[in-house]
């Protein structure tokens, strides 16, 4: 048995889930979400708490187990707390500024590279260089920042660039030069 599928998910009190025709609805006080589940699995609420149980025991069936409770669990965080990502800019002159709901950012090219926030994703910034992604589906915050991210990823020699939160970069030594050849 999955030891993450068998958990089962507490409902907080201002969350409603409800399942029907092989779909999870999770309403609560940040929005609302939908998942699809898989014929393989079978999703029941009682007791103020979400349960996820597999019909068979074929390698379908117990993968899609732990992976259905863990998306539901991520639907029920999601629209209860929210997630966040968040990004710092490290480089002389790289820079970020919100304009409404789009993302401009200075990153040592040519011109201001525009980052246009999708539906549900909204955008905070700390200073001129940390961008904090923030949205209900866990998925679509962790896609945004790794766009944001790929605009100007670090780079190794002085480790500029766009990085999340924490994040180590290792840098690699420039050149050695001619110290001992004449």
């Amino acid at each position: 048995m999955s030891r993450i599928g068998k958990l089962a998910v507490t409902i907080p009190s201002n969350v409603t889930v409800n399942v029907a025709d092989s779909v999870v609805r999770v309403k609560g006080p940040k929005g609302e979400l939908q998942q699809s589940v898989l014929p393989v699995v079978r999703v029941t609420v009682e007791d103020n708490a979400v349960r996820v149980e597999r019909l068979g025991d074929t390698k379908p069936h117990r993968s899609a187990h732990g992976l259905t409770r863990t998306l539901v669990a991520n639907m029920v965080e999601g629209v209860s707390k929210g997630y966040r990502k968040s990004l710092e800019i490290q480089g002389v002159g790289y820079r970020a500024n919100k304009a409404g709901e789009k993302l401009n950012l200075l990153l040592g090219y040519s011109h201001p590279v525009s980052y246009e926030a999708p539906k549900g994703i909204s955008f905070t910034l700390e200073g001129t260089s940390k961008i904090h992604v923030e949205g209900i589906d866990k998925q679509q915050v962790g896609q945004v920042a790794a766009e944001i991210r790929s605009l100007r990823p670090p780079e190794p020699y002085k480790g500029k660039g766009i990085r999340y939160e924490g994040e180590v970069v290792r840098k690699k030594l420039g050149k050695a030069g001619k110290a001992g050849k004449k």
